[in-house]
């Protein structure tokens, strides 16, 4: 009877590893970039052996991929412990961006498929500091015979608008005090907030859900969802507002409608540069 030949056991076969080239992404740059992000989410500066936990890398590469960007002037150690901080060439590739940034073009593409996709008029406004109002500097209106009419540079008051109620609501409640004791609270229709504790409960709704609503506030049988535009620092500067008539924006369609909103304003804070506050 013949003698089976020993099997013999080889080492076993490694789970191909997902390889930088078939994502198009190089590895030590997308762990640097990681890297420099960190450093500016800590606001100030972070340990190496922090920052080698937040990336999940050992510290040994991250002080590796540190002292390249150091070389290039994107990143320092700074005090005693060496931690790191942002450079200034960072400085100089991020400012160069908001030098050349221009809001209305970042802006109007999303506006045109915000009305495609909610078949309403849909506007940006900016807040105006010198009469505390916000102006409308940009628009696209729906193909509907009934429609939102207010024109590009038309003015919008803070109280009585979805904008304006959108902007009011991401300002503190000293600013808010402040610019309604300035203003006043003018009454436009029967459904409009003029007592300054209604106005606070409306603004506490529309922090919470992330969008203001005015409900024929300003203009009877006219009704309006918005939600805010951040910018770098994070401060409210703009927003992004969609009107139409009662009978289109019906109570059942303004969760959806905000919902749009609320999206769009976010992808224009991302392309502007801003981050939520």
């Amino acid at each position: 009877m013949a003698t089976p030949l020993p099997v013999k056991r080889g080492k076993k076969p490694r789970a191909a590893a997902a390889s930088p080239a078939a994502t198009g992404q190089v590895q030590s740059l997308t762990r640097g970039l990681t890297l420099l992000e960190f450093i500016a989410a800590s606001h100030n500066s972070v340990a190496l052996t922090e920052l080698a936990q937040q990336a999940g890398l050992p510290n040994s590469t991250t002080h590796r991929l540190l002292t390249t960007m150091q070389q290039q002037g994107f990143v320092r150690q700074v005090g005693d412990l060496g931690h790191w901080a942002i450079g200034a060439q960072a400085f100089i590739v991020g400012s160069s961006f908001l030098q050349s940034r221009n809001l209305l073009a970042i802006v109007h593409p999303v506006l045109r498929r915000l009305m495609e996709a909610s078949g309403e008029t849909v506007n940006l406004a900016v807040f105006d500091h010198a009469d505390s109002q916000v102006i409308i500097i940009d628009q696209v209106q729906c193909n509907a015979l009934m429609r939102m009419s207010a024109p590009i540079g038309g003015k919008l008051p803070l109280h009585a608008s979805g904008a304006g109620k959108a902007l009011l609501a991401q300002f503190s409640e000293a600013k808010v005090s402040e610019l309604l004791h300035r203003t006043g609270l003018h009454s436009y229709t029967h459904a409009t907030l003029t007592s300054p504790a209604h106005l606070k409960e409306d603004l506490a709704h529309t922090r919470k859900r992330g969008y203001s609503f005015d409900d024929e506030e300003h203009a009877l049988g006219l009704r309006c969802v918005a939600a805010c535009l951040f910018d770098e620092h994070h401060a409210p500067f703009a927003a992004l507002s969609l009107s139409g008539p009662l009978s289109r924006i019906t109570d059942d369609r303004v969760t959806e409608l905000g919902a749009l909103v609320i999206q769009a304003a976010k992808e224009v804070t991302l392309a502007y540069g801003g981050a939520r506050g």
